[in-house]
Protein backbone atom coordinates (compact mmCIF):
# COMPACT_ATOMS: atom_id res chain seq x y z
CA UNK A 1 0.00 0.00 0.00
CA UNK A 2 1.17 3.31 -0.80
CA UNK A 3 2.67 5.33 2.03
CA UNK A 4 1.59 8.58 1.17
CA UNK A 5 -2.20 8.03 0.65
CA UNK A 6 -3.40 4.67 1.37
CA UNK A 7 -4.57 3.95 -2.46
CA UNK A 8 -3.72 0.22 -2.39
CA UNK A 9 -0.55 1.21 -4.76
CA UNK A 10 2.47 -0.99 -3.98
CA UNK A 11 6.08 0.32 -4.96
CA UNK A 12 7.09 -3.23 -6.01
CA UNK A 13 4.56 -2.67 -9.15
CA UNK A 14 6.48 0.84 -9.93
CA UNK A 15 10.06 0.25 -11.96
CA UNK A 16 13.12 1.45 -9.97
CA UNK A 17 12.73 4.75 -12.41
CA UNK A 18 9.51 5.87 -11.49
CA UNK A 19 10.14 4.87 -7.63
CA UNK A 20 12.65 7.52 -8.28
CA UNK A 21 10.87 9.95 -9.95
CA UNK A 22 7.82 9.72 -7.39
CA UNK A 23 10.05 10.31 -4.49
CA UNK A 24 12.06 13.19 -6.36
CA UNK A 25 8.44 14.85 -6.94
CA UNK A 26 6.26 14.58 -4.01
CA UNK A 27 8.85 14.51 -1.20
CA UNK A 28 12.28 16.54 -2.48
CA UNK A 29 11.25 18.78 -5.18
CA UNK A 30 8.55 20.29 -2.90
CA UNK A 31 11.09 20.90 -0.34
CA UNK A 32 13.37 22.67 -2.66
CA UNK A 33 10.94 25.08 -3.95
CA UNK A 34 9.84 26.13 -0.31
CA UNK A 35 13.51 27.21 -0.36
CA UNK A 36 13.32 28.54 -4.51
CA UNK A 37 15.35 25.97 -5.32
CA UNK A 38 14.71 22.92 -7.43
CA UNK A 39 16.10 19.24 -8.48
CA UNK A 40 16.33 17.80 -12.00
CA UNK A 41 17.01 14.13 -12.74
CA UNK A 42 19.17 13.79 -15.13
CA UNK A 43 19.69 10.18 -15.18
CA UNK A 44 19.60 6.71 -13.69
CA UNK A 45 22.37 3.98 -15.13
CA UNK A 46 22.41 0.44 -14.89
CA UNK A 47 24.12 0.58 -11.67
CA UNK A 48 21.15 2.24 -9.74
CA UNK A 49 23.08 5.64 -9.40
CA UNK A 50 21.27 8.66 -9.71
CA UNK A 51 22.33 11.77 -11.17
CA UNK A 52 20.39 15.06 -10.23
CA UNK A 53 21.37 18.58 -10.83
CA UNK A 54 20.29 21.32 -8.36
CA UNK A 55 18.44 24.10 -9.58
CA UNK A 56 17.19 27.53 -8.99
CA UNK A 57 18.40 29.13 -5.69
CA UNK A 58 20.13 25.76 -4.33
CA UNK A 59 22.41 25.87 -7.65
CA UNK A 60 25.73 27.57 -5.85
CA UNK A 61 24.28 27.65 -2.59
CA UNK A 62 26.95 27.52 0.31
CA UNK A 63 25.22 24.43 2.05
CA UNK A 64 24.38 22.42 -1.61
CA UNK A 65 26.91 19.56 -0.91
CA UNK A 66 24.61 19.25 2.43
CA UNK A 67 21.56 19.26 0.79
CA UNK A 68 22.71 16.56 -1.61
CA UNK A 69 23.86 14.09 1.03
CA UNK A 70 22.20 15.00 4.13
CA UNK A 71 18.99 15.89 2.27
CA UNK A 72 18.71 14.02 -1.18
CA UNK A 73 20.59 11.27 -1.24
CA UNK A 74 19.27 10.17 2.48
CA UNK A 75 15.90 10.41 1.44
CA UNK A 76 15.94 9.30 -2.01
CA UNK A 77 17.98 5.72 -0.31
CA UNK A 78 15.24 5.96 2.45
CA UNK A 79 12.50 5.66 0.35
CA UNK A 80 13.92 3.35 -2.55
CA UNK A 81 16.76 1.54 -0.85
CA UNK A 82 17.66 -0.07 -4.55
CA UNK A 83 19.30 3.29 -5.06
CA UNK A 84 23.40 2.67 -4.96
CA UNK A 85 24.34 6.53 -5.17
CA UNK A 86 23.03 9.85 -6.02
CA UNK A 87 25.67 12.01 -7.88
CA UNK A 88 25.35 15.71 -8.28
CA UNK A 89 25.74 17.08 -11.79
CA UNK A 90 27.25 20.24 -12.11
CA UNK A 91 26.22 22.62 -15.39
Amino acid sequence: MCDKCGCGQSNTEQTFEQKVRDVIDSIIRPALQGHRGDVELVEIDDNKNVSVRLQGACCGCPGAAMTMRAGIERILKEKVPEVNEVIAVED
